[in-house]
């Protein structure tokens, strides 16, 4: 992929990326029939002033979705190749919530260019056209779970991005990642908001 692709419409990568950065999946879905693909997400983020937000769950959904591609495989440590296990779009949820709760892994997810598509596009467990819609962005996202052996690759071909609370309330772009900001901000300066189990502390 090009990587002036998301300069068509002024996306945000960079400030998207940085908003998914640890972020933890709770379900994904896909509406076929609508061409979205919904994910339920766990964020880091911080109000402009007082403590963390309780309810730190967010709706993402990519919206004009084309395409979608997964490889669900699993490989132990004495095994030369991966074996890649049978998936298909509607088992997409299933799959992604049996790493019960994984965060993403990586740190780019929107419009990265195609090194690690490269890793493991030849190792898919299936590659579905949802919609003729026109691909402007990508997001590539892998969930692994501890010593686990299974790994599992999404990449959705998407038109653009909407964000919304738990109960369905739409939240801007800039406020989603400015939220993100903060935190990422307060964690850099040792901040104790930030002090979580499952986050590295700073360098």
């Amino acid at each position: 992929m090009e990587a002036t692709r998301g300069l068509l419409d002024d996306l945000d990568t960079a400030g998207l990326n940085m908003a998914l950065s640890e972020a933890t999946c709770r379900g994904v879905a896909v509406d076929v029939a609508n061409d979205r693909l919904h994910l339920e997400l766990e964020v880091l983020t911080l109000p402009l002033d007082g403590p963390p937000p309780e309810d730190r769950v967010i709706q993402l959904a990519l919206t004009g979705v084309g395409r979608v591609a997964a490889s669900l495989r699993v490989q132990y440590w004495d095994e030369l190749d991966p074996k890649v296990l049978p998936l298909t779009l509607d088992g997409l949820s299933e799959a992604a919530l049996g790493f019960g709760g994984a965060a993403l892994h990586g740190w780019e997810f929107i419009d990265t260019d195609d090194s690690g598509w490269s890793l493991w596009r030849e190792l898919l467990s299936f590659d579905t056209v949802v919609s003729d819609a026109p691909p402007r962005h990508v997001l590539e996202f892998s969930l692994q779970e501890g010593t686990d052996p299974r790994e599992l690759d999404v990449r959705v071909w998407f038109e653009s991005v909407e964000v919304a609370t738990q109960d369905g309330l739409p939240v801007a772009l800039p406020e989603f990642i400015a939220g993100s900001r903060r935190w990422w901000k307060a964690h850099d300066a040792c901040d104790p908001r930030t002090m979580l189990p499952d986050v590295a502390p700073p360098m």
